[in-house]
């Protein structure tokens, strides 16, 4: 509790302070958030904050959910597939951020080795501003994807077989069945995955830091690495405070959001 809350309040205060941590603090009211109104980085950040959280929360979704369907099966060696699946969460992101650096660099990458035998010019993938943050995306679904595969996992080996049994008996096939009787069943743990996944991806910054460091010209500069810029490099506390309450202020009100939308579509079994 004493490691949370004074954290809190003491951002919140230096959010009304000019604060170099230096000693030199002066109180200057709701300027630093005045100046946010006017920051053009800070709508920058804001936007490729949504662009990124709008694109890895359903691409992992869809292929953890894919990919957990295809292992929810007794096949030989299904314990083996299911570790290779969980194994992305256990690398660490430092490894991740090497691979994919490597797989899409434009001289020597795979991706781009392999797009030459399509025909297709080579690419500069992180070195492009209309690029980079896509390629975020695809590096963070990879290593989320574990998670989604295992929520998933689990919510299947819930759904009732005479619930299928008797949707196969009715003559529904597969695609019907899947999406009539299991989708519905699943929706808790969609639910759960869409709020956890969303405030992840609203405080995405590892995979930033460590790839482009929010470049190229700013392209995956998100909120949570602007604040990191502002408050140890540019030694900027009161305002990295602000904006660290302005990305609190949007996750409340997305996950508020969230909690409202999603209580409709998930079926809660008895």
């Amino acid at each position: 509790m004493l490691f949370g809350a004074v954290p809190i309040v003491w951002s919140a205060i230096m959010s009304f302070q000019n604060n170099q941590l230096t000693g030199n603090t002066s109180y200057v009211g709701l300027r630093n958030y005045r100046l946010m109104l006017h920051d053009p980085v800070v709508a920058q950040a804001v936007q490729h904050t949504f662009v990124y959280t709008a694109l890895f929360v359903p691409g992992t979704m869809i292929v953890g959910l894919f990919l957990a369907v295809a292992m929810n099966r007794k096949i030989r060696f299904i314990s083996l597939y299911r570790t290779a699946a969980y194994a992305t969460m256990a690398i660490s992101t430092i490894s991740e951020a090497i691979v994919f650096i490597w797989l899409f660099d434009p001289s020597y990458g795979v991706v781009n080795y392999f797009l030459s035998l399509l025909g297709i010019p080579q690419q500069q993938f992180l070195n492009d501003p209309s690029q980079a943050l896509y390629v975020i995306v695809i590096m963070t679904i990879w290593g989320w994807t574990g998670f989604s595969v295992v929520i998933y996992l689990a919510a299947l080996q819930g759904v009732p077989q005479m619930l299928l049994d008797a949707a196969a008996v009715d003559g529904a096939s597969k695609w019907t069945t899947f999406r009539r009787v299991t989708l519905p069943l699943l929706s808790p743990a969609s639910f759960f995955l869409a709020i956890w996944l969303t405030i992840n991806a609203m405080q995405l910054f590892d995979e930033v830091y460590l790839s482009t460091a929010g470049g190229p010209l700013n392209a995956t500069t998100v909120l949570v690495y602007y604040l990191y810029e502002q408050a140890f490099q540019n030694f900027n506390f009161g305002y990295a405070s602000a904006i660290a309450y302005l990305l609190f202020l949007i996750i409340i009100v997305v996950t508020a959001v969230q909690f409202r939308v999603g209580r409709r579509f998930t079926y809660y079994r008895s």
